[in-house]
């Protein structure tokens, strides 16, 4: 499916016109009809009726993201969106294991109370609960001590504040989220390698491959770590995709 990014993005957000003092750059994105002075849109190359947005030299011409840029914006704020769900999530577990450390021997009852009230409908269906993986780490988890459990609280929500920073950087398309999101991801890849180990599941399998493409794709298609000509490759191709940029190089051709 062939989408056009600039298309979809100027529908949801609306056009954006300039009229740059170059006199041919200018006869280039301006055109007169009967219903007045036209445009061209800077993101889709449509022209739109009306005044221009903005005016002045070309080099002060708003920078707009176009085409492979859209795209790749999109992408950054799925995981965006991915990043702060997971921070949610995790920010109520450690809410969770705060709020069972200070209440543990309560808790420890309460689920006795319940296994006791379970037990013989399991075995009923050939199922033993004192020998279920579950049962046992809850179980494991009331020997912790309480300085421990607040200790796990704490690093799950320092966790969970990594995450949700990441998500706005991403969203907003930040050099620095980039960068951060690709080494704090690939730091915990050995770790979910690991769990897959000892317990393979379809979510973790999801999760894992997910985490891979995003190290892979953020690292290679925004050109960190000096990858595929580093920062200043990654920025003359933002220019390169400006229609303003194609214009002034078509006129310097015309001459």
């Amino acid at each position: 499916m062939n989408i056009d990014w600039n298309r979809r993005t100027c529908a949801r957000r609306g056009h954006v016109t300039y009229a740059p003092d170059d006199p041919r750059l200018r006869v280039r994105l301006h055109a007169d009809t009967a219903l007045g002075d036209v445009w061209r849109c800077l993101r889709c190359g449509d022209f739109v009726l009306g005044e221009p947005h903005g005016s002045g030299p070309a080099a002060e011409a708003p920078l707009v993201p176009r085409g492979k840029v859209l795209r790749d914006l999109f992408i950054l704020r799925f995981l965006a969106i991915e990043r702060v769900l997971r921070g949610v999530f995790i920010v109520l577990v450690a809410a969770a294991v705060w709020k069972f450390s200070n209440s543990q021997d309560a808790v420890r009852r309460l689920f006795d109370e319940y296994l006791d009230v379970f037990r013989p409908v399991f075995r009923h269906f050939h199922y033993d609960l004192d020998h279920s993986p579950v049962v046992g780490s809850v179980q494991k988890a009331f020997g912790y001590q309480h300085s421990t459990l607040l200790l796990v609280a704490g690093l799950l929500l320092a966790y969970a504040i990594v995450e949700i920073v990441e998500a706005v950087g991403l969203w907003y398309a930040k050099r620095w989220a980039e960068y951060l999101t690709v080494v704090a991801t690939a730091a915990f890849l050995p770790l979910e390698i690991y769990e897959l180990t000892e317990h393979v599941s379809a979510l973790k399998i999801a999760t894992l491959v997910l985490n891979i493409l995003a190290v892979l794709y953020i690292a290679l298609a925004k050109r960190l770590f000096g990858l595929r000509g580093g920062r200043r490759a990654f920025d003359e191709e933002r220019r390169s995709e400006s229609l303003l940029e194609v214009k002034e190089a078509a006129a310097k051709v015309a001459l």
